[in-house]
């Protein structure tokens, strides 16, 4: 049981949400609203994507990271910034030509993916540890890559957040910690519910959580209904937990949620379990972070 807890919030995602969520933030100033939002209700860790802010699609542009960062940092509320470098790994198959990447497809180098990670030095990034089906298409990240992309963020002195949605995943990370690659204590996040990867559920978390290394701090996360059936999970199994639109739409069936309610619901659920909530700065000075 963890009863000292961080609380990430995921504000946007990049997943298909921008017609089904009529406030989905989409703009870097939404974004960024999105990040303060969640962090004054309880989050201490804000997770960011970039969408185009006239489509809603989700992108990688540089400087609608630049934007989102630096309304946050200037602002008067404190948050750890995740940045994900997740985007760049996205593979549809042509139907007539496999070989080749068909609408959608969107393939990027590890430099490519850490670009903005580079520019901006969040202090949290996050490291996908593997290839997988995801929904309809392949989300390729091979060894090789992660290999590059680890040796980038530890050259920056980023943490990387590595992102597990399967077993096999976290072997690989415990072979990149092995090589030196990642530095200790190693942050991992416990991806489940996401098609087709570990179902959430009780007995996929806890196969999870016993893979870890055993200086590992860790989160976990369920998307859809799952989100607040697993933050209590994560918390029992001495983990942190992960909430917010990109995992999940709604506070209940049909109630349409906003990233500071979903903040506040997690932040009942742990302390109703006895639990309290880790600030910004604590969170650093557990994580070895330094404020950016």
């Amino acid at each position: 049981m963890n009863y000292d807890i961080i609380i990430t919030c995921a504000v946007t995602g990049s997943g298909d949400t921008a017609g089904k969520h009529p406030d989905l933030p989409k703009s870097p100033e939404q974004i960024a609203n999105a990040a303060i939002q969640a962090a004054e209700a309880g989050a201490a860790v804000a997770h960011i994507h970039v969408r185009n802010p006239e489509t809603g699609e989700p992108g990688r542009k540089v400087e609608w990271y630049q934007e989102v960062v630096e309304r946050v940092r200037a602002s008067s509320t404190d948050v750890v910034l995740n940045l994900t470098a997740g985007m760049g790994g996205d593979y549809f198959p042509d139907p007539d030509d496999p070989g080749r990447g068909g609408p959608g497809t969107d393939m990027a180098t590890p430099k490519e993916r850490l670009a903005h990670v580079e520019k901006l030095l969040p202090e949290i990034c996050t490291l996908d540890a593997g290839t997988q089906n995801y929904a309809s298409n392949a989300y390729v990240s091979t060894p090789e890559m992660l290999r590059e992309m680890a040796k980038l963020i530890q050259d920056l002195g980023v943490k990387p957040e590595i992102e597990v949605f399967e077993l096999g995943q976290i072997w690989f990370a415990k072979q990149l910690i092995k090589e030196g690659l990642i530095n200790d204590p190693p942050l991992f996040q416990l991806c489940m519910g996401i098609p087709w990867t570990a179902e959430a559920n009780t007995e996929n978390m806890l196969a999870l959580r016993n893979m870890l290394p055993e200086n590992a701090i860790w989160a976990g996360f369920g998307i859809s209904r799952m989100q607040m059936p697993m933050v209590a999970q994560a918390m029992i199994l001495g983990g942190n937990v992960r909430v917010g639109l990109e995992d999940n739409l709604y506070l209940e069936r049909g109630v349409l949620a906003s990233n500071g309610q979903l903040v506040e619901r997690a932040v009942e659920i742990i302390e109703r379990l006895g639990g309290r909530i880790l600030s910004p700065q604590e969170t650093r000075e557990k994580l070895g972070l330094t404020k950016r």
